[in-house]
């Protein structure tokens, strides 16, 4: 493609600026124009695809960012939660815009440093936690790492170290360590190591509070010796030293009984707020009871966290907390169908790979969501239920007649899970 132009900006091609396009109709772009073309759409550009772009530099398009497009790309791909998303993307844009801000006045003298605010998720199991987050890693262009806090256990003991996801974002930044010092570590499960006041063990917690405990520093911000990946200690060894002051961590669980004890706490509160006397009108008691779970789950505090087992240092350092709603039967039928990769439009996808049409009613996508509901696994469990529904036509998939519809009802729903054991058979093909 040599002697080329671009068809945008006119820039010729040579190795530090490559062409893209069709040489037939002799139309061409550069990365300079894609990247500008992506942000006045609206479209997140992954750099890190690039490997020829120079990484850890200051300009990182968060000029052109702002919290509203980073919520407007997560609504793309996850189904309400709107409080948490937007908790989120005001977060995660006020960290890497003081970074970036940092980086281009590196050299003048500042006398106020912004702190970095991790980040604390709680909510139902199946409700949208981890997949927020892997929205998060498509629009930002820093290393993720994903790492479960069950399987942590203090220095020295079986299990693996609470350095590990930093190790793990050392990966996923390929070995550079000024991308991952701006990268963003995720740890799932947190609640799992939440310590119990009443426990008389003698045995000590080493994957719980003295996981808790090891997490402070480097949440906090520390220098870490990591050593090379699959290498084992060793005093001699060689080390990478990396500061995590300027990663993000965010951390997320069920936390599953917490709205017991908010519930508690505010109703303690109104009880106390209650005027004495013989004289005082007495008022009809408001019943916590009668509030939702997600009117529950908006009140979460430090204070309710502490409660649950979470040690106060631990919560100091995550500042902010994003409750996540349970899902209703109508936003499960939404993630179902909306999502640019939702479960129905993949099952469409198979089926038409075999030259048949899949189609479900209003009325089997509502069932599948109550199903999902009452097995209490939220948006998780959707494909369980989707492959035991489409378990028998998936089989004698090469027995339905090439062109034809093949049309999922209630009825087919609740045939997949008859107690009798009966499979699923659809009479509805039509052509």
């Amino acid at each position: 493609m040599s002697g080329h132009n671009c068809s945008f900006c006119g820039a010729s091609e040579d190795e530090q600026n490559v062409l893209v396009g069709d040489s037939d109709k002799e139309v061409y772009i550069c990365e300079a124009c894609w990247k500008t073309v992506g942000r006045l759409l609206d479209i997140p550009v992954q750099e890190q695809a690039h490997k020829k772009v120079a990484k850890g530099k200051a300009d990182s398009g968060w000029d052109e960012m702002s919290p509203e497009k980073i919520k407007a790309y997560l609504d793309l791909h996850i189904i309400g939660q709107e409080r948490a998303k937007k908790v989120l993307s005001v977060a995660v844009y006020n960290h890497y815009k003081m970074l970036d801000y940092a980086a281009r006045h590196a050299n003048e003298e500042r006398s106020v440093t912004v702190e970095k605010s991790n980040i604390l998720m709680l909510g139902p199991s199946g409700v949208g936690k981890t997949a927020i987050i892997k929205a998060l890693a498509h629009i930002l262009n820093v290393p993720f790492a994903i790492t479960d806090a069950t399987t942590m256990t203090e220095n020295g003991y079986v299990g693996a170290d609470p350095e590990s996801c930093i190790q793990r974002l050392l990966r996923a930044a390929d070995g550079d360590v000024a991308m991952a010092e701006k990268g963003i570590v995720y740890i799932d499960e947190i609640d799992k190591l939440a310590c119990k006041g009443e426990n008389l063990s003698i045995t000590r917690d080493v994957s719980g509070e003295g996981v808790q405990q090891a997490l402070l520093k480097i949440i906090e911000g520390t220098h870490l010796d990591l050593q090379p990946e699959g290498s084992r200690r060793h005093p001699m060894s060689e080390t990478v030293d990396i500061d995590t002051n300027n990663i993000l961590f965010i951390v997320g669980g069920a936390f599953v009984g917490i709205e017991n004890i908010i519930r508690n706490r505010v109703e303690k509160k109104k009880e106390e707020a209650k005027p004495l006397g013989f004289c005082v009108k007495r008022e009809a008691p408001e019943e916590t009871n009668c509030l939702s779970f997600n009117e529950v789950i908006d009140k979460a505090v430090p204070e309710d966290l502490r409660k649950y087992g979470i040690i106060p240092e631990l919560l100091g350092r995550l500042p902010v907390i994003a409750p996540l709603h349970e899902l209703r039967a109508e936003d499960l039928c939404k993630i179902l169908t909306e999502p640019k990769n939702s479960l129905v439009k993949q099952y469409k996808e198979m089926f038409k790979c075999d030259n048949v049409e899949l189609r479900f009613s209003e009325g089997a996508l509502h069932a599948v969501a109550e199903r999902a509901i009452r097995n209490g696994t939220g948006a998780r469990g959707l494909r369980a239920i989707m492959e035991n529904v489409l378990l028998e036509q998936m089989y004698t998939i090469k027995q339905h007649a090439k062109g034809k519809v093949l049309v999922i009802t209630k009825r087919d729903i609740d045939r997949a899970f008859d107690d009798s054991g009966r499979k699923a058979k659809t009479d509805s093909l039509v052509g």
